[in-house]
């Protein structure tokens, strides 16, 4: 028995709802990376502008221990402020600068290491983390006494 096709019989009829269904899961899995990469700039551009902060709050510092303690709460400020968590966070103020002479450019500097859980950037419960590190300079005062 032949069937006789009519000029509205189309073969391909309804695989353009099948190429949709199979390009969901890859457009959203794309918008996911998309959210977790912009998310990692992010925090990675939040610990750079902690440390100079804190390496700018330092060199306004009169003394050198009150650098550290000063460098160290502007960095958490700064951190808290932009909303970013983290897991294990380690401040090092560099005031080996107010130790040269007056009259000599000096510079403090600030490195911040940030650990980064995965369950604070993608969905939670999910294991490990993004190491995050940076650092910021600033000039010390050259003429003024230390």
């Amino acid at each position: 028995m032949i069937a006789i096709l009519g000029p509205d019989h189309n073969p391909e009829r309804g695989s353009a709802a099948v190429e949709i269904t199979m390009l969901i899961p890859v457009l959203l899995i794309t918008l996911g990376l998309l959210i977790v990469g912009v998310r990692i700039w992010f925090a990675r551009t939040t610990v750079n502008e902690a440390a100079n902060s804190a390496a700018r709050a330092a060199s306004l510092a009169r003394s050198a221990a009150e650098a550290a303690v000063v460098g160290r709460a502007a960095a958490d400020h700064s951190m808290s402020t932009n909303g970013l968590r983290c897991a294990a966070t380690a401040v090092e103020v560099n005031t080996a600068g107010f130790a040269v002479p007056v009259g000599t450019p000096a510079t403090i500097t600030a490195n911040i290491d940030c650990r980064l859980a995965f369950a604070d950037l993608l969905l939670p419960r999910i294991p490990g983390g993004v190491d995050l590190t940076g650092s910021g300079a600033s000039a010390l005062d050259t003429y003024r006494s230390r």
